[in-house]
């Protein structure tokens, strides 16, 4: 039996034809995708420069297109559909003063988190081109000024050094050379009995600050009460009583003039203004049917007044009575068809 001689260029084209219909098909099932909402993030730069795409420290790519097997087309589709896609691509910039135009796609083809996505590519993308701001920071010293997580300003005794050099724009005028320090509920009522130790920082742009090397001593003004004494004028009183005593006695306040005196409160403005022009008389004279005994109605009777403050004011305590409550002196007068009965 005669071996045939085998021939190694045939089976050579045959592996290469082979393998070039698996490479075909693999790129025929290829799909691309539009993702919407990628991020680009400015990472960590120089300490002496201030990035940022027009003061702010990140930017939204509306849509990239990207490129690659069915499967991982697939993967994506699904990560997007549960919320769980999270695009972002971080930015080291370059450290040369002055605004430079940033090839997005190019940009997004190089970097390391689309490398993370094997096998995928990206075609194209929206927007093609962003302009990437790049501020060289002078030092300068700026005011320390401290606030509390709301970005409210505190009033403080006192803040030891007042003034930190620290890197800003050249350009910034003085209104904006402030170094701020922020203030926990806690750390301040404790900076209220004694200084504290805190780190200032100066906010270039939102989320985008930068810390001072110093520390700063902070010792708070004590709390101030935010009532003040003011007094409501033109009051009203209202009387409140059964429908039986109405139908026997009418009722002479004495002193009305007395009564209807100025009402002194300590409110905010807001809680003043809310009782002054409420619909309800400020006061109510209460009057029960054991105040019509026989004995009590032929004299003058002594009650103080019930004070109708708004009551969403009272739960928050933006207003209270200041001073006494008055006493209203009234007598309860028989009505002549009672009398005749």
């Amino acid at each position: 039996m005669m071996l045939r001689k085998i021939k190694y260029s045939k089976i050579t084209i045959v592996i290469f034809l082979t393998v070039l219909i698996w490479v075909w098909a693999d790129l025929a099932l290829d799909e691309t995708f539009p993702v919407p909402g990628a991020t680009i993030i400015i990472a960590e730069s120089s300490p002496n420069f201030w990035v940022s795409f027009g003061g702010k420290a990140s930017t939204f790519i509306d849509n990239i297109v990207l490129k690659g097997p069915a499967s991982k087309i697939a993967e994506i589709k699904r990560k997007l559909s549960e919320g769980t896609l999270n695009l972002k691509f971080s930015l080291y910039p370059e450290t040369a003063a002055g605004p430079y135009t940033l090839n997005v796609l190019d940009f997004i083809k190089k970097s390391a988190e689309l490398r993370e996505l094997s096998g995928l590519t990206a075609e194209t993308c929206d927007p093609n081109t962003l302009t990437v701001d790049v501020v060289k920071l002078v030092e300068r010293p700026l005011t320390v000024q401290c606030i509390d997580e709301s970005g409210n300003s505190q009033k403080c005794d006192s803040i030891v050094p007042s003034t930190v050099d620290m890197l800003a724009p050249g350009d910034w005028g003085l209104d904006k050379l402030i170094a701020q320090v922020k203030l926990t509920r806690s750390e301040i009522e404790q900076a209220r009995k004694e200084p504290i130790k805190k780190i200032p920082y100066v906010e270039l742009a939102a989320e985008q600050i930068r810390e001072s090397t110093k520390t700063v001593m902070i010792k708070l003004a004590p709390e101030e009460d935010p009532l003040t004494v003011q007094r409501i004028e033109d009051a009203t009183i209202g009387i409140n009583m059964s429908p039986t005593l109405v139908s026997k006695y009418y009722v002479e306040i004495t002193n009305l003039p007395t009564v209807l005196n100025s009402i002194a409160v300590k409110a905010t403005t807001d809680a003043k203004r809310a009782y002054e022009d409420q619909l309800l008389p400020h006061m109510t004279l209460y009057i029960f049917d054991s105040d019509s005994d026989t004995e009590k109605s032929q004299e003058v009777q002594r009650k103080k007044v019930h004070y109708n403050f708004p009551p969403e004011y009272v739960r928050t305590g933006s207003i209270e009575l200041s001073g006494e409550p008055v006493t209203a002196e009234f007598k309860l007068i028989p009505r002549p068809s009672a009398e005749s009965k």
